[in-house]
């Protein structure tokens, strides 16, 4: 049966003597990495983690994260990743929701763990990361390891709860999503084709490892038994800088990270010709942006991947051969892509009937990534399950081709005077202005049309546009009710998620604070 354990079992026996992580000057076999693996479960299971029980992880990218994810899951354990820029509240709930007995914690991130567990009813056992630098009397990963001894590998395998992965809480409390190891493992081995996935890839581990994609890169790379190079968090300079250290194959960035990546000074001045596949995604991609990648990178394969954390992640990818800009394969670079093997995707309208080719309504999906549920939420689980089929939220219609396009969350959509705008169409435009570094879409409160469009713009450096440029550019290629009615230019980049998605939560703050509602 499909297991998270079975995934570094196999690399371990076609590829032992090869390198699994590279963290700076620290390397490990696959043999020394599942050596490891086994004492850490052994660890765990003395301190008494059982089968099901949840063990967290509070810390930075690095070789010891991917050590303990494979550690926690041998053991019989649940992961659960805890996002690393959380208030101190929302790591409070995401402990005692998730009813975690261990945290594994590095040295960046045990600041934030002492007045968590102040307020957390059962105390979880704390093991600090990266060696002895716990203080007296708590327990370091090197103690640990150690003392135990080594065990086989749990049996969970198949449905059995491999991971929670809460969603980002950018709209509401956060919720915990439960995969299973088939989930998990099933949605990396869908998209091998699709991604053009090698044996042997050295995969760059730039995006943060708490969030699922960062987990179905790890896991990526335990199936095609290759090597994880990992850097703490992302920046451009060090994302340049592994790549051409390490000869990295591919790597996945949110399209603000490949934004940031392609618009740095020092982008010539790295070697990339290792470089031969970036997948991007978590939140719609720019066509500009698309476009001005190709240029700058013609021999690195893209690839875009739509889905979300309750799919494990990946519903549809757009194959490179459809990232060109002429021929009788172009036309499709707004497209999400099309359906990965195994999966089911339908448009249903507010009746949650399924709509023509070209209709816009709420993308739904189904197939063996999606997951077990919400944690301990069935009613919600219910909602977003309905009709057996999920329910995404996300605003798209399908094409003659079976090529899904995505116009926005249904929740962002904004009603002008009785007209629905999808912010992300609007973004698409104002994105092709080449002044533009990036930009988010927003409806806010109008006295006569209800809502009205609002774009929050940053433009490049020493370049000067103003509103009435940038809203005749905007006119030239979209209808006018759909054109900004205001715009406001910032001078610094815009809040994102450590998934890279632009905050619009905060944009929207000011403007609705003193409403009793969000929209109009």
């Amino acid at each position: 049966m499909l297991s998270l354990s079975g995934a570094i079992k196999r690399a371990l026996q076609v590829n032992s003597n090869s390198p699994a992580t590279i963290m700076q000057e620290r390397v490990r076999s696959w043999k020394e990495l599942v050596a490891e693996v086994a004492l850490l479960a052994g660890g765990l299971q003395k301190l008494g983690v059982e089968p099901g029980d949840r063990v967290a992880i509070l810390s930075q990218n690095s070789d010891l994260y991917y050590l303990s994810l494979f550690g926690i899951s041998w053991a019989g354990g649940v992961i659960v990743p805890i996002n690393t820029r959380l208030a101190p509240a929302e790591l409070v709930y995401w402990l005692s929701d998730s009813g975690s007995t261990v945290v594994l914690v590095d040295e960046a991130m045990a600041a934030m763990l002492p007045a968590a567990l102040e307020e957390l009813s059962e105390q979880p056992t704390v093991i600090y990361l990266g060696g002895d630098e716990a203080a007296a009397g708590e327990l370091s990963l090197q103690s640990l390891l150690e003392d135990a001894e080594a065990v086989a590998a749990s049996a969970r395998a198949g449905d059995d709860l491999a991971a929670l992965f809460y969603t980002g809480g950018t709209t509401g409390v956060s919720k915990g999503v439960m995969l299973s190891h088939r989930n998990l493992l099933l949605n990396v081995l869908q998209t091998l084709l699709g991604v053009q996935a090698r044996m042997g890839d050295v995969i760059l581990q730039a995006a943060p490892l708490f969030h699922v994609a960062g987990g179905f890169m790890c896991i990526s790379t335990a199936i095609l038994a290759g090597t994880n190079v990992f850097i703490p968090a992302f920046s451009p300079v060090a994302t340049l800088a592994a790549i051409q250290q390490s000869r990295v194959t591919r790597l996945f960035l949110a399209p603000t990270m490949l934004n940031m990546v392609l618009n740095d000074p020092a982008f010539p001045d790295y070697d990339l010709s290792s470089l031969r596949c970036i997948i991007y995604g978590a939140s719609p991609m720019p066509e500009a942006l698309v476009r001005q990648a190709l240029t700058m990178l013609p021999d690195v394969d893209f690839v875009q991947s739509y889905g979300q954390t309750e799919t494990s992640p990946i519903l549809a990818t757009l194959s490179p051969d459809r990232h060109v800009l002429d021929g009788p394969l172009s036309g499709k670079l707004r497209a999400a892509g099309q359906p990965i093997p195994g999966v089911e995707l339908r448009i249903v309208d507010d009746n949650d009937q399924p709509v023509a080719n070209g209709t816009v309504g709420e993308i739904c999906a189904r197939g063996e990534n999606v997951m077990l549920g919400y944690w301990q939420q069935a009613e919600l689980t219910e909602v977003a399950m309905k009709g057996g089929w999920l329910h995404t939220g996300d605003g798209g219609y399908l094409d003659e081709d079976g090529y899904l396009f995505i116009v926005d969350r249904m929740k962002d959509m904004i009603v002008s005077g009785g007209e629905n705008v999808y912010p992300a169409e609007v973004e698409n435009a104002i994105a092709m202005h080449p002044d533009v570094a990036e930009c988010a879409v927003i409806g806010i409160p109008h006295e006569k049309w209800g809502e009205s469009v609002h774009a929050i713009v940053r433009l490049r450096e020493t370049v000067e546009l103003d509103a009435n440029q940038l809203m005749t550019h905007c006119r030239e290629l979209i209808a006018g009710y759909k054109c900004p009615r205001s715009i406001d230019f910032r001078e610094t980049p815009l809040p994102v998620s450590p998934a890279g998605k632009i905050l619009k939560t905060e944009l929207r703050k000011p403007y609705w604070q003193d409403k009793g509602r969000s929209v109009s």
